[in-house]
């Protein structure tokens, strides 16, 4: 049967499919129901399809293999009938071995769900090929699901709401091809899946921290491209533009799926604190092109944060409101001021000739000085909303190798007022 379900797609990391069953596009194109399943398959040999329920996340227990049309295995297994179900498909695999993350996701699964039922689809012969064999394997690998699904039902008390499908790599098209299959509505699709070249299994790694880290969630904010997310315009969570990742993902109704970003740390806990900054810089000199280094080390209730760089992904505007993304590993809790920092030019032979090339083209009279009043901060994790004044009105401006201290001086962006003075002041 048919299913159809919002998505959040994690760009470069994965897709979850919060809730509902879910057919992602498969290698074949859009999949059939079952009504219209291929003859070469319904006339094909039973597929090397084994489903080992596994009471112990440690790589030496193989768990106990559950068999369609034997009831007896289901009883001396423990298989619990009202429990959540978990089914994790591995994918396509060149040592035809499991890789080491599935044992941390049945562990993880376990620590999270202690009453629920894991169990790991094994189709390592059919995975163990070709790739293109591989993925050939998959639609047959997704009936196998289904029909085990299929039986299960007819067991008492057993619900299909409860069922969660994780596939890896092309077991999430093994998934989507079960989900379509199947007789009713899978509870919960989760496809994992590398969508750029970045470390191998990062994406399963942060679905794995989503389970052992529920106090530490992550949260990944909708954008069009990743240059927008780096300058930090792509903070929102209104009209569901924001989502925790991995397992606590949220069920959202959308009709179209959106690209997620999102920063991490280098290990787990994985969860970072993302803050919008818009700095209106102002200048009253020629000064040609210029790129400033700026970096800021921001000040709060329960931490301080490093020194944050403030990168540049287009030249900075000058007499206009430039946007910059910045991240901390710690939570700051509310934050109390900002220190911005213009560090002095990187010493490369490249950037050497760039400062020779503006400093030649600038009056001999004229200095590298700009002016900042204020820098207004939204946090991703809490969408508050803070403004920062600078601490002198008198004093502006800042050249390399100076700063300038900033105090929180309201909550909100609203500052009309308050900017008509600060001009007179100038």
């Amino acid at each position: 049967m048919r299913n159809s379900v919002p998505l959040l797609c994690l760009w470069g990391v994965y897709c979850c499919f919060a809730a509902g069953s879910s057919t992602p596009p498969g290698p074949e194109g859009r999949l059939q129901d079952e009504h219209h399943k291929p003859r070469n398959v319904q006339a094909a040999a039973e597929p090397p399809v084994r489903f080992s329920l596994r009471t112990s996340g440690d790589s030496d227990h193989e768990g106990c293999y559950l068999s369609v049309g034997h009831n007896q295995p289901l009883e001396d297994c423990g298989f619990n009938m009202t429990a959540k179900t978990f089914f994790i498909i591995h994918g396509w695999t060149m040592s035809g071995m499991f890789e080491s993350w599935l044992y941390k996701l049945v562990s993880a699964l376990q620590i999270r769900e202690k009453e629920a039922n894991v169990v790991v689809v094994d189709w390592l012969p059919l995975a163990h090929k070709l790739y293109t064999d591989a993925v050939n394997n998959t639609r047959v690998v997704g009936h196998s699901v289904a029909r085990m699904l299929d039986w299960l039902q007819e067991k008492d008390d057993f619900s299909l709401g409860n069922v969660h499908l994780i596939g890896y790599s092309l077991g999430a098209h093994v998934a989507g091809y079960a989900g379509n299959f199947v007789e009713g509505t899978v509870g919960r699709i989760t496809a994992i899946t590398e969508v750029v070249k970045c470390e191998h299994e990062r994406a399963v790694h942060l679905f794995v921290d989503s389970l052992v880290n529920q106090d530490k969630p992550s949260f990944a904010f909708q954008c069009t491209d990743s240059n927008r997310f780096k300058k930090g315009i792509c903070l929102s969570c209104r009209k569901n533009r924001c989502n925790s990742i991995g397992y606590n993902a949220k069920k959202t109704r959308s009709k179209r799926n959106s690209k997620m970003y999102l920063k991490t740390r280098a290990g787990m806990p994985f969860r970072v604190y993302h803050y919008q900054m818009k700095i209106h810089i102002f200048s009253y000199k020629a000064l040609g092109e210029i790129e400033p280094n700026f970096y800021v080390t921001l000040y709060g209730t329960s931490a301080d944060s490093q020194l944050l760089p403030l990168e540049i992904v287009e030249q900075i505007g000058l007499n206009a409101t430039n946007t910059f993304l910045v991240y901390t590993e710690e939570d700051l809790g509310d934050l109390l001021k900002i220190k911005l920092t213009w560090e002095g030019t990187a010493q490369s032979w490249y950037n050497l000739w760039k400062a020779l090339r503006s400093y030649l083209s600038q009056p001999r009279s004229t200095e590298r000085e700009l002016s900042i009043r204020r820098i207004r901060v939204k946090s991703g994790e809490t969408q508050r909303r803070l403004t920062f004044c600078v601490q002198d009105f008198e004093n502006t401006s800042i050249s390399p190798g100076q700063e300038l201290w900033f105090h929180k001086c309201r909550d909100g962006w609203g500052m009309k007022n308050e900017t008509s003075r600060a001009v007179d002041l100038l």
